[in-house]
């Protein structure tokens, strides 16, 4: 535990991303196999405990470090509301142990100690946990609460323990991001099949790791040239998969790296007839066979939910697959082709396959950027986000890897809000309050309709916490409700129509564009405003 706990402690006080990889280098090269397993599997996301996995709830933790401390549960919730962090509250409230224990490897501290304990009565999981801040100093006693909070963050992506891997090993980084994909369990034997320089059975069965495209941050022709060196596709807005057809199976995997086994059976018998060895690239949409378009992806979420779709599902919302890259073909990886010569390949699968759930996405033509600019602007009336932008000769990259592959989405969709309910945020933002809740007009009533986090700069944060603390006019825990004067213009992508919300409407990606002190609460937008845009 305690390379681990010093691993984490570099970790959380460096800034720099070189730093932090030297830092992940250095753990994997000296760590146990077993201990640098668990720790690639939670510095990658990975979780300890979970719904599962019951080992202890946060108003368990609170309740019993009251009781180990002696201290009152109203302290205790003070603490945790003015730290923001319920590890770090723990960690804090609690000595260290006059006498600590002998050093405990991480694997153990974790399967013995915790997992052997998870759902069992609560007696025996507080026994557990109280026994590990007895035992612990400080430092790992931060991260073994970590552990039971599930809130090891410490600016880390999974794309950089994947360098570190790499750097380390001087294995590929595509082969090693492609073994993390899906799930897997830490053993003591992982890392070495991870990171084995001979192709392993398991191999086959998994996806590619996806090549993500950068939004555009300024005009096209002032930095991509010729655009006839660009192959432009509409931005489609549905579920990133790839289609797997190996050893006389198919599988759809989500860009989320789930497996989407028996959710989509249409598309996995479309596939059925396609040439064994075969991995496609593509958009998951649901979709209006009447009108031949895209529906919104409200209408997709219902089909997520359903491991087993049945009948009334599978004829109310049809989906498609609109495939726009071939990574494998005839058990060849293409990745290092030109993307002309790949989509060359995949229209012609695609068209001895002629089944329409499975199609290619059509290459958007345009003269010149100018025109492309005019194709972008009218997306919305066609169901999509914007454009992609693919250079012809681009190979097939893991990740997001900037230059190659763009996308140019529409500008966002505005409204005038009021801020009607406001909550402190987490971490270094746990005093201040950073959640907001906005609404608009409909009739004498202002309806809540988004959620914004981010788009405020620090000074205007500040500024707004104040204003906040001066105006709350009720409490509901943690939330305040203020007075409705201040006006924010949100950002958002699309409006959907949605039962679950009052006001019959939600919002994609809402954020802060800017505070209107100019404008008075009255002159904010109208609900009905918002429900004439909803699909």
């Amino acid at each position: 535990m305690k390379a681990f706990a010093a691993l984490y402690q570099r970790l959380d006080r460096s800034t720099a991303t070189l730093d932090k990889r030297a830092a992940l280098v250095d753990y994997f090269r000296h760590a146990r196999a077993h201990d640098a397993a668990w720790a690639l599997y939670l510095l990658s996301g990975g979780k300890v405990g979970g719904a599962r996995r019951k080992i202890a709830a946060s108003g368990e933790l609170r309740a019993w470090v009251s009781e180990e401390s002696a201290l009152p549960p109203w302290l205790v919730e003070d603490s945790y509301t003015q730290v923001g962090d319920l590890a770090e509250t723990l960690t804090l409230l609690l000595d260290d142990p006059a006498q600590p224990a002998p050093d405990r490897p991480l694997a153990d501290w974790i399967e013995q100690h915790l997992l052997a304990v998870a759902n069992q009565p609560e007696a025996e999981r507080r026994a557990a946990v109280v026994a590990g801040w007895r035992q612990l100093p400080a430092r790992e006693r931060l991260v073994f609460n970590k552990l039971l909070t599930g809130a090891l963050r410490v600016g880390v992506s999974q794309r950089l323990v994947q360098q570190a891997l790499a750097e380390w090993s001087g294995l590929d980084i595509a082969r090693i991001a492609q073994r993390m994909l899906g799930e897997w369990v830490p053993s003591p034997g992982l890392l070495a099949q991870l990171l084995s320089a001979e192709e392993l059975p398991q191999d086959r069965q998994q996806p590619y790791p996806f090549f993500l495209a950068s939004p555009v941050e300024a005009a096209p022709a002032e930095r991509l040239g010729d655009i006839a060196a660009w192959l432009l596709e509409w931005k489609w807005d549905g579920i990133r998969l790839q289609l797997l057809r190996r050893r006389g199976e198919v599988a759809l995997w989500s860009r989320g790296e789930e497996r989407l086994d028996g959710r989509f059976p249409e598309i996995e018998q479309a596939a059925a007839p396609l040439p064994d060895g075969c991995v496609i690239d593509g958009e998951l949409l649901a979709w209006d066979v009447a009108d031949n378009l895209p529906r919104a992806f409200t209408a997709l979420q219902t089909r997520i939910q359903r491991r087993t779709p049945g009948a009334a599902t599978l004829r109310n919302t049809p989906v498609r697959v609109l495939a726009y890259d071939l990574l494998e073909h005839d058990g060849q990886d293409l990745r290092a082709q030109p993307l002309q010569q790949r989509r060359a390949q995949l229209a012609a699968l695609l068209g001895a396959l002629d089944d329409p759930r499975i199609q290619l996405s059509p290459e958007v033509p345009a003269d010149d950027w100018e025109h492309a600019a005019q194709l972008r602007d009218a997306a919305r009336e066609r169901g999509v986000e914007g454009l992609m932008l693919k250079r012809r000769d681009s190979v097939y990259q893991a990740g997001r890897r900037r230059g190659d592959w763009w996308k140019w989405k529409v500008d966002p969709l505005t409204i005038d809000a009021v801020l009607l309910y406001a909550q402190a945020g987490h971490g270094r933002r746990s005093t201040l309050y950073t959640d907001y809740t906005f609404g608009v007009w409909d009739g004498d009533t202002l309806v809540p309709v988004a959620k914004a986090y981010s788009g405020l700069d620090d000074k205007e944060i500040l500024e707004l916490d104040r204003w906040i603390r001066a105006n709350t006019r009720e409490r509901f825990g943690p939330v305040r409700s203020v007075r409705a004067e201040q006006v924010f213009e949100l950002g958002f992508e699309a409006v959907n129509r949605s039962t679950r919300h009052k006001s019959g409407i939600a919002v994609r990606f809402p954020r802060i564009l800017r505070w209107r002190r100019d404008k008075p609460a009255a002159e904010a937008d109208l609900l009905a405003t918002l429900q004439a845009q909803a699909r």
